[in-house]
């Protein structure tokens, strides 16, 4: 379950408690859900029944946190029969903090390895008409352009309009492309935010270091494509969790998933705010995420390197099960998919090799 179709969830949620009388408050037209700021609160977070309790605006008016409390309960309640949901707690002053079942996570990872390049892309912004202007400017013409692709991809329409207002490049395309080359003059312009100076030192932009985030960004699907070819090599066909496996359970596991099954959302956001570099900070998130994950993938692997060397001395950690071995793999896979498909938008190429 992706945080659109969870925040769908919880609207469908209020939706029908406020049909069956046991809600009196205004439907709202979204709800949104986030990832919890500390770990131990959840997947995901969200405020409804405080902004529910406070109206419309947001306003505290006649409600107060109690109010707040009771909603929240009534949401809870009705939430824990959804299908893919395994807890819901209530914190004061009034949020609801949501916990996914051991299969939800299986299924998000099979679901961006068979979309591919394509996963994000959907209808969350059909029938909203996003304003979009043209210009001669180097930066504020390559970020039209992106941003029509992004709009396109979250089912919208571009229509004639302002914007989006960026701060001028101080090179013209012909010398950025010699000084940078073209993903690196791409990224340059889009990363940062449209009110942002961008910065065009080559030293700092074609570097291969970590200071980097475009190299970290492009290193990183690189490496989750030498994780697949390491598998392939091991025998391993990649697969998802079982449901009723619990083979996501580690935090830089459940820390990656997270930012996996916030991308399409991150791409309406772009979309909807005409903001790219929404999109390329959380391509940097998501490569930062998966350096902390890799390790147990490679760690993984030399334990079955091991006994297949030595079969006879069984390795520290065979207590791994089988399904860890296939799983752990497949969620690398997505990781690369995702990580392509974001660079994708953006333009900039993803190579498998760095």
């Amino acid at each position: 379950m992706t945080p659109a179709q969870l925040s769908r969830t919880v609207l469908h949620t209020v939706r029908r408690a406020v049909e069956d009388d046991e809600l009196c408050v205004a439907v709202p037209e979204r709800v949104k859900v986030r990832t919890p700021p500390r770990p131990g609160c959840g997947d995901y977070a969200t405020n409804v029944a405080l902004l529910l309790a406070r109206g419309e605006r947001g306003e505290r008016g006649e409600r107060g946190e109690g109010d707040a409390l009771v909603i929240a309960e009534v949401l809870r309640r009705r939430l824990l029969r959804t299908p893919g949901i395994a807890r819901v707690d209530i914190a004061a002053p009034g949020f609801l903090n949501i916990t996914l079942d051991a299969g939800s996570h299986g299924e998000l990872v099979r679901t961006v390895v068979s979309d591919g390049l394509r996963y994000g892309h959907g209808d969350s912004l059909a029938g909203v008409s996003v304003p979009l202007g043209s210009s001669d400017e180097v930066r504020a013409a390559l970020v039209a352009h992106v941003v029509r692709g992004l709009v396109a991809a979250a089912g919208g329409v571009v229509v004639p309009g302002h914007g989006p207002v960026v701060r001028p490049s101080p090179l013209s395309g012909r010398d950025l492309l010699t000084r940078l080359g073209p993903d690196a003059a791409r990224w340059a312009l889009l990363r940062p935010a449209g009110h942002d100076l961008p910065d065009l030192d080559p030293s700092r932009l074609l570097s291969q270091r970590e200071d980097n985030p475009l190299f970290r960004v492009r290193y990183a699907h690189a490496r989750t494509r030498a994780l697949m070819r390491n598998a392939g090599q091991l025998g391993l066909a990649p697969e998802p969790q079982p449901e009723s496996g619990a083979a996501y359970d580690h935090p830089a596991e459940i820390g990656l998933l997270a930012l996996l099954a916030d991308h399409p959302r991150t791409i309406e956001a772009a979309a909807r705010h005409r903001a790219p570099d929404r999109l390329a900070r959380h391509l940097v998130a998501v490569a930062d995420a998966f350096f902390r994950f890799q390790e147990l993938v490679q760690d993984l692997f030399q334990d079955l390197s091991h006994d297949r060397l030595q079969p006879s001395r069984p390795s520290s950690r065979q207590s791994k099960p089988p399904a860890v071995h296939r799983a752990r793999p497949a969620l690398a896979d997505a990781t690369g998919a995702v990580l392509a498909g974001g660079l994708h938008l953006l333009g900039i190429s993803a190579p498998d090799h760095l």
